[in-house]
């Protein structure tokens, strides 16, 4: 049975809000007592973690210091996320609900790779009315990068015996970062257009596939 991965910012859901940013800064500060903003950090495509480590650098904390802080911040920003999240089913991608809708019903495995923290992942694609098509998710606490991400993924899949020797794996997302993790792990990339990402940044990286939105996908190469 077929495996395919599915990034969520930009490629499931767009323009959520600022609810995502304003959890990790207002870990930082509840953890830190700093007051940092992630102005200038190009966010798009990094993982929850960097994220936060870039902050905490431009607020001059050494590495150690920041890896002292990581567990705490990331229980307290997945805590904040929490509250306050709008109803996010209005900032669907185009798409994503029929093309979700018709790969369940074929009985393909649907997971999430994602550079959002466990709760905040599951919170959002909650909010968005998703979260019931996905069976499982690597999350971005759980490897250093989203090549790591998606071998956890893929592990978990075949540990389980969700997947077999010779099915086919696709991972679907819209930054250049998912494509190089497609790449690292020799699965198909099916990158769309729905992110911030330039067509020039990602034709540059040659996906398998590039569309400009899931409507645009073709089901049968599945």
């Amino acid at each position: 049975m077929p495996l395919v991965l599915f990034d969520i910012d930009g490629t499931l859901v767009r323009r959520a809000g600022p609810h995502h940013r304003l959890a990790l800064i207002e870990a930082v500060r509840i953890v830190t007592g700093l007051d940092l903003t992630t102005d200038g950090i190009p966010v798009h495509g990094m993982l929850d973690p960097d994220i936060l480590t870039l902050m905490m650098r431009k607020g001059g904390l050494d590495d150690a210091a920041i890896q002292r802080a990581m567990p705490a911040l990331i229980e307290t920003a997945q805590d904040v996320y929490q509250e306050g999240v709008p109803d996010l089913r209005d900032k669907l991608c185009p798409g994503v609900e029929a093309v979700l809708e018709q790969l369940q019903g074929r009985g393909i495995v649907l997971a999430l790779v994602t550079g959002n923290l466990t709760r905040i992942g599951w919170r959002k694609l909650e909010r968005a009315g998703l979260h019931h098509y996905f069976r499982y998710g690597a999350f971005a606490e759980t490897a250093a990068t989203r090549g790591g991400l998606a071998r956890l993924a893929i592990e978990r899949a075949r540990r389980e015996g969700l997947i077999a020797d010779g099915d086919s794996i696709s991972l679907v997302g819209d930054a250049p970062q998912d494509v190089i993790a497609a790449r690292e792990n020799g699965i198909r990339s099916i990158t769309v257009r729905t992110g911030v990402s330039s067509a020039h940044e990602l034709e540059e990286l040659y996906p398998d596939v590039l569309i400009d939105d899931l409507t645009c996908l073709d089901l049968t190469i599945i």
